[in-house]
């Protein structure tokens, strides 16, 4: 049984029900959670004064404000200020109360939009960012930019990971807020159940995009808090699969798993090209992250009929 007094922000998401998971199966115990009415993670004065009663000594920083091409292009004031708060506050406040070791979680979206492939850790900040995304990208590269100098000042273990697309159990399957993976399930089952047989996606179907399950990341971020230090992880390091697909390839390979009841229906795809495309291609360079001793394990066919279950467990009838 692992003693440490370990806070998950943002323990409902999908990546912070994973890290709780991976978490209680490593025999954590004492694991702290607040929900969004408990805590407001974007008010400074909650946040310092939850970190002083509470002196955890690790963190795991899994709350944001997350979503879309649609949602970042619509509400890019709201993902700018409280992505940026959160991180602003958490950090500051976990190095104030002495927290012996923090893990920041990122986002592929960092990097220039186009940024040679696979992108490596030190493409960052080497152009112009996709505009899609940018107000969230920018927020989530001044977390690693608070982390790294807060390390360099005050000799706080904090270390940051930019995970790539994620996907799994607890995902978010509303269509105005969720991502491209999510959202394919949904308007694949929906078509299914309606009988149409027809969706209709965004863009042409070309950029290229990483997926990584959920759990697989979970795995890895716990696996760096128990063996690695910030030292040794450097600014930040990649985490994904570092395998590769277009959106079309995807769209294919989702309506395999949710029509696998129904082999003798066809799903059509009509591309919305009117729609932007965002990204043309997102590869993350995971070679840092295998000499630190991880990859990912969890190929895209098992990991989708594994989320189309949780689907059907959790949403479909909603």
């Amino acid at each position: 049984m692992n003693e440490a007094k370990v806070f998950v922000a943002g323990h409902r998401g999908l990546v912070g029900s994973a890290v709780m998971r991976r978490l209680s199966s490593s025999g954590y115990k004492n694991i702290i959670t607040r929900t969004h009415a408990q805590l407001d993670l974007s008010r400074q004065a909650e946040v310092e004064a939850f970190f002083r009663e509470e002196k955890p000594d690790q963190v795991y920083l899994c709350a944001a404000k997350v979503g879309g091409i649609g949602a970042n292009s619509t509400y890019p004031a709201d993902f700018i200020y409280q992505n940026l708060s959160i991180g602003m506050n958490v950090i500051h406040a976990a190095y104030k109360s002495g927290v012996k070791k923090l893990m920041n979680l990122g986002s592929s979206c960092i990097y220039p939009k186009l940024a040679p492939q696979p992108m490596k850790e030190e493409y960052l900040l080497t152009g112009p960012l996709e505009p899609t995304n940018e107000a969230y990208a920018v927020a989530k590269i001044a977390a690693i930019r608070l982390c790294k100098h807060y390390n360099a000042q005050y000799g706080t273990n904090f270390l940051s990971v930019m995970p790539t697309n994620l996907y799994g159990p607890g995902d978010n399957y509303d269509l105005q807020g969720s991502h491209v993976l999510p959202a394919m399930i949904r308007k694949f089952h929906e078509a299914k159940i309606s009988g149409t047989d027809s969706v209709t996606l965004w863009g042409d179907g070309s950029p290229y995009r990483e997926f990584l399950y959920s759990e697989d990341l979970a795995d890895a971020v716990v696996f760096l808090m128990e063996h690695r230090n910030a030292s040794e992880l450097g600014e930040f390091v990649n985490l994904g699969s570092g395998v590769e697909q277009t959106i079309a390839q995807l769209a294919h390979a989702v309506c395999a798993v949710v029509y696998a009841d129904a082999p003798k229906r066809q799903c059509a795809i009509h591309w919305d090209t009117s729609k932007p495309n965002g990204t043309p291609r997102k590869l993350l360079d995971v070679s840092k992250l295998a000499s630190l001793g991880w990859k990912a394990r969890t190929a895209l066919e098992t990991g989708l009929a594994k989320a189309y279950e949780d689907f059907l467990k959790n949403w479909s009838e909603r």
